[in-house]
């Protein structure tokens, strides 16, 4: 299944990948990655954290932290890990 996902990505695809990865490698390491993908509409690579922090770039631009509301399926994203962790338990905290 891996290598099909791999071989579906073209270059910039592959970049955006290599920039989700360091960015996991650089903030969330040890947080367990519970599925990684490619959005075939808006071309960004993902790898979606058990934190439920989403790491993604399209298109080999840089990564994008999103937070999901699952309940409405609303999308906050930002520019720094800690933000989007931060929003998250904050969200967590009010329910």
């Amino acid at each position: 299944m891996m290598h099909e996902f791999l071989n579906s990505l073209g270059s910039s695809d592959m970049k955006s990948l290599e920039l989700c990865l360091e960015a996991y490698r650089l903030n969330a390491f040890r947080e367990e990655i519970e599925d990684i993908g490619f959005n075939t509409h808006s071309g960004y690579v993902w790898l979606f954290l058990t934190n439920g922090v989403t790491i993604a770039s399209c298109f080999g631009q840089d990564v994008e932290y999103i937070a999901t509301d699952f309940d409405n399926g609303k999308e906050k994203f930002f520019s720094n890990y800690y933000n989007c962790l931060n929003n998250i338990n904050e969200d967590e905290e009010d329910i």
